[in-house]
């Protein structure tokens, strides 16, 4: 099995290859869209929480919950074995979640951005000029 990715009517899609049609699964998709259309009718915290531990299972909650606290510190510039130390996520785990922060669909550039402020790797705009870090190395 392998992934590929094409381009389809401007979108970029992802498909996974050697499998039977019935496994496979592209994305975004209109079921996708359907799903993420439905998370923006979500109003608090407390809808979204309802809503995902009806949809997942509790271990998918956690590795999203983890990822996002990976992400977050990767934004902050803190060194994997301290995000190690934190979040208990492995070094692997760490590096992949670094690779889809920079090199991703920006996601969780905007979302960092927005909850963090805008830190481009941990460093605010003034301490950027003065060449300071955000977190003590």
């Amino acid at each position: 099995m392998y992934i590929e990715l094409y381009k389809f009517h401007g979108y970029r899609k992802l498909l996974c290859m050697g499998m039977t049609d019935a496994h496979r699964f592209e994305f975004p998709n209109e079921e996708s869209r359907d799903l993420f259309h439905a998370m923006m009718t979500l109003e608090s915290v407390e809808e979204f929480e309802e809503f995902f531990r009806d949809l997942c299972t509790m271990q998918e909650l956690k590795e999203m919950t983890e990822r996002w606290s990976i992400a977050k510190l990767v934004w902050q510039d803190c060194p994997y074995r301290v995000i190690s130390q934190k979040t208990g996520a492995s070094s692997t785990t760490i590096a992949r979640v670094a690779h889809w922060l920079m090199y991703g669909k920006g996601g969780y550039q905007k979302v960092c951005r927005k909850q963090c402020g805008d830190m481009a790797k941990g460093k605010s705009t003034a301490s950027k000029e003065r060449g300071e870090h955000a977190l003590p190395r």
